[in-house]
């Protein structure tokens, strides 16, 4: 059985704790992201998002733990970054609107927040984004445009959509406001398990990753922390998420800096992740979501003692779902 280290409904509350930090490592931060951004983010965001919480993933290893944003309202991490920069925008960009590129995850989180905040979202999503992120989108108020076969082609229409309309384009992970509220991940995981010793992180474009390195090296540097990247990027995948070329700029700087390590995981290894972790608990993720239990339940990141793997998102179609898990 899973044990909860926090109630999956209770929401973001700022600790003490998070403000201790190694002045060593904070000043390996980057100025455009100190800890006090991903700090200032979680008092943004708090009580506007769930607290998720930390699952003890016994079944799987002894010392596995889970951060299970799949709890969030929108069934991802994403909406942490999103809704940290939709609070950031000025009052003038907020009555233009706003645009954004994404697969799915992001768009959801923007979608979400936008409507909640009175802001006109415009999303764009590649043509092959699952059903079912494309439809979630649509249902929470955003207007869906569908261009292109890759996130990369879909980040041109929405720049022409930004120049033609007059919208603020907000990046998926290229941001810094982003990329700070993602690091509100890290502050909780280290909240919840101070004495963890890995964490492992799905990596995309790396905004996830470089906020949850940020937020922990600053506080912890000795914990070890390792991105997963898919191996085969470009084709068609279970893992649409992650299923990116490369890191974004800001989050390679960060990932240059602070991370120890970046593994790759195989399709096949993804799939059995997320039958494990159905069939031992229930729980659904998604292929990107459950990337960082691939890499451990794979072996390839050897002994990592207390481990803390980032569960980041559920959303996939039921019939991908029903597939993998029949495999």
């Amino acid at each position: 059985m899973l044990s909860a280290h926090a109630d999956a409904a209770r929401t973001l509350t700022v600790h003490s704790r998070f403000d201790t930090r190694s002045p060593d490592f904070e000043d390996r931060l980057p100025a455009w992201l100190p800890l006090s951004a991903v700090t200032d983010a979680a008092e943004r965001l708090a009580g506007q998002i769930v607290r998720t919480p930390l699952l003890h993933a016994a079944s799987l290893g002894r010392e596995l733990w889970l951060k299970a944003e799949v709890f969030q309202a929108t069934g991802a991490f994403k909406e942490r970054g999103a809704l940290n920069r939709l609070l950031r925008l000025t009052a003038p960009e907020r009555a233009g609107g706003v645009v954004a590129m994404s697969a799915g995850n992001h768009a959801q989180g923007v979608a979400l927040h936008a409507a909640r905040l009175g802001v006109k979202a415009t999303i764009v999503m590649p043509v092959t984004a699952p059903r079912c992120k494309v439809e979630r989108t649509a249902e929470l108020g955003a207007e869906v445009v569908l261009f292109g076969a890759t996130v990369g082609e879909a980040k041109g229409k929405a720049l022409e959509l930004a120049t033609e309309r007059r919208l603020t384009f907000l990046h998926p992970y290229d941001d810094p406001d982003v990329i700070a509220g993602q690091g509100t991940v890290g502050l909780e995981l280290l909240a919840d398990r101070p004495d963890v010793e890995t964490v492992v992180v799905p990596v995309g474009g790396g905004g996830l990753l470089a906020g949850v390195a940020a937020a922990v090296k600053a506080q912890r540097p000795h914990v070890r922390v390792v991105g997963v990247r898919l191996a085969r990027r470009g084709g068609p995948t279970l893992a649409d998420g992650i299923n990116v070329h490369a890191l974004g700029k800001l989050p390679q700087l960060i990932v240059d800096t602070l991370v120890d390590r970046v593994v790759e995981v195989e399709e096949g290894e993804i799939a059995a992740a997320m039958r494990a972790l159905h069939g031992s608990f229930g729980v659904v993720a998604e292929g990107a979501g459950a990337a960082a239990v691939a890499a451990v339940l794979s072996g390839r990141l050897g002994r990592t003692g207390r481990t803390v793997a980032v569960l980041s998102g559920r959303n996939v179609d039921g019939d991908t779902l029903a597939r993998t898990l029949a495999a």
